[in-house]
């Protein structure tokens, strides 16, 4: 017997951040000029969202706040990352009225993905109207708007959410493999299909190919030369093809082979100032690699200038010792760090990446006090348990109360970004 043909919704909330926030001042993102930016990090500072009204005017989505033109008058709200994973936690339970949850995955806090396959029957409907109910129901209980893709696999389902549904009336996008051949093989730009970047585009068009069509069509082996093991996935999309379900996602668990911490900093900050934030951050890698127990014998860092400073510095540097002991690896950052940092141009960006490897791999040099290795180890693993318990500012160092330190005030972030309030004031 033929498996069952999937069906497959991914539904998104249209520019979610800045709906949300028209939603908390009850106005339509539709009538309204909102961007959603950190202005207190100056003009430069890049709008997290901006709503259908200012997209309208050719202003493009995550621009700089410069980049706005001065006869546009538009509201400033300051992000606010708690209120908006609140939101997306009600839409989610919205979701959870209709579907197990075995069946949803979310793909990222304003986009999920829901194998509809068994439901239609079951509530005796087909998917457009099905489609039509969910999202009259997000904006009647949580007022966000949004639209929808409806394909027979995922990857369908996506591409029809990012461009069919946008010429769609009702916001409602539909594909098969054949309609997807029939009315998107020759779509230009084709970055505007899933998972194509600029990058590819331009090793493509050397070649020749600028649609869908032409990578189907284009010799095997010249993708794989050119892409290696991708091109599977690259041929596979340019005919509508996608094995993955939704069950193979949840099963995947990913096996990272680095950790990696980056922030843009509140304001121009000098050398020293810079210092501390970068061994906040060696700080905040080393408890991150005790718990993912694992450790790392090469560190890497970045700086990156203010805005027509010069260029970004840094580089990485293997060390003697395998650890994720913070005493043992700061000496390491700190040499590299005042090695290549210029300490005369103002600093904006950091950015911190350990390779790491699995704790039996760890070792120390002849000269290691390995009775100290183990008080240390047990002091830290006494201070991630506090921290976890009682928030990460619950025990804090006194590096996090050194001029330019950041931490104190990013442990209230979320995503890098400010909470913006606290659970006990949430509206309902």
């Amino acid at each position: 017997m033929a498996d069952k043909q999937r069906l497959y919704f991914c539904i998104d909330m249209k520019t979610f951040y800045a709906s949300v926030e028209c939603a908390e001042r009850g106005l339509n993102p539709f009538e309204t000029n909102l961007a959603v930016v950190d202005e207190t990090r100056g003009k430069n500072a890049l709008c997290l969202a901006i709503t259908p009204k200012m997209k309208a005017q050719g202003i493009k989505n995550r621009c700089r706040m410069s980049e706005i033109p001065k006869n546009i008058d538009f509201i400033r709200a300051l992000p606010r990352m708690q209120l908006y994973i609140d939101y997306a936690a009600d839409i989610y339970e919205i979701y959870l009225n209709y579907f197990d949850p075995q069946d949803i995955h979310v793909y990222s806090i304003d986009e999920s993905f829901i194998d509809v396959t068994d439901y239609l029957g079951l509530y005796n409907t087909d998917a457009v109207s099905f489609a039509k109910k969910l999202m009259n129901e997000i904006a009647y209980k949580k007022r966000i708007p949004s639209t929808a893709g409806i394909g027979t696999n995922l990857y369908l389902a996506k591409i029809a959410l990012d461009i069919t549904a946008k010429h769609s009336k009702d916001h409602i996008g539909y594909l098969d493999e054949e309609l997807y051949k029939k009315t998107l093989w020759t779509h230009k730009p084709i970055t505007d299909f899933w998972q194509i970047a600029s990058g590819t585009e331009r090793r493509l068009v050397r070649y020749g190919i600028n649609d869908m069509e032409h990578i189907a069509k284009a010799p095997t082996d010249l993708l794989y030369k050119v892409f290696g093991v991708n091109a599977e996935l690259l041929i596979d999309h340019a005919w509508g093809r996608e094995p993955c379900l939704i069950k193979d996602i949840k099963n995947y668990h990913s096996k990272s082979h680095s950790v990696s911490f980056s922030q843009v900093l509140p304001k121009d900050y000098t050398y020293e100032e810079a210092k501390v934030v970068m061994l906040e951050m060696v700080l905040n890698g080393c408890h991150e690699m005790m718990r993912r127990k694992v450790i790392t014998n090469r560190v890497g860092i970045y700086v990156g200038y203010t805005y027509g400073g010069r260029e970004s510095t840094g580089g990485s540097k293997k060390m003697l010792i395998t650890t994720s002991l913070y005493s043992k690896i700061v000496p390491y950052v700190e040499e590299l760090f005042e090695r290549t940092t210029d300490k005369t141009t103002p600093i904006r960006r950091l950015g911190i990446d350990f390779s790491v490897c699995d704790e039996g791999c760890e070792g120390y040099d002849l000269f290691t006090d390995f009775e100290e290795v183990e008080r240390e180890k047990k002091r830290e693993q006494a201070f991630l348990e506090i921290a976890d318990k009682y928030g990460k500012n619950a025990i804090l160092r006194g590096l996090n109360y050194m001029d330019g330190a950041t931490q104190r005030e990013r442990n209230t972030f979320i995503g890098g970004h400010r909470a913006g309030y606290d659970d006990t004031t949430r509206k309902s």
